[in-house]
């Protein structure tokens, strides 16, 4: 698995599929999705924070999944060739952030799009705090538009999942 640094734009991290990833139905099974989806948040974190130094701060903090929404596009199926997923922060708040990413098959495909929010936490008392400063700025560095979803959901205070 590789990963790469688009100037500008989103990060882009290369996954390889697995022949076991698949279904009954001979498409790459949905929880598959949230797993590279997964691993793409955290090479994509590892690798925009390789330079910031270690801190108390930085060690006390830890991070939950707090919100997960997946919209597949459409079906993957098993390539020798990796799948792409594009990642980019989508909204900074106070104690929690959003990642944004794309799912690509190696042909150029979109399968899907996803948007997480992660809560800072404190591990040690198991609540939410602010983000750090130093993270905020690698945070920032990164921010882009909202996950493109074709549809938001909406509640009596909004759109779920866009910016505020």
């Amino acid at each position: 698995m590789t990963q790469t640094q688009q100037d500008p734009g989103p990060f882009v991290v290369e996954l390889g599929l697995r022949w076991g990833d698949m279904d009954s139905l001979g498409h790459l099974n949905n929880v598959q999705f949230a797993r590279l989806f997964e691993e793409a948040r955290v090479r994509a974190m590892d690798a925009w924070s390789a330079d910031v130094p270690p801190s108390p701060e930085r060690t006390a903090t830890g991070m939950v999944v707090a919100h997960q929404e997946i919209e597949f596009a459409a079906p993957l199926y098993y390539s020798v060739e990796p799948a792409r997923c594009e990642v980019w922060v989508s909204r900074i708040g106070g104690k929690s952030f959003d990642f944004a990413c794309r799912l690509l098959a190696a042909d150029g495909t979109l399968g899907a799009i996803s948007e997480t929010t992660l809560a800072v936490v404190d591990p040690t008392a198991g609540t939410a705090r602010p983000i750090p400063e130093q993270f905020r700025a690698v945070l920032d560095a990164h921010l882009g538009e909202p996950a493109p979803f074709r549809r938001r959901r909406v509640t009596a205070d909004g759109p779920v999942g866009g910016r505020g």
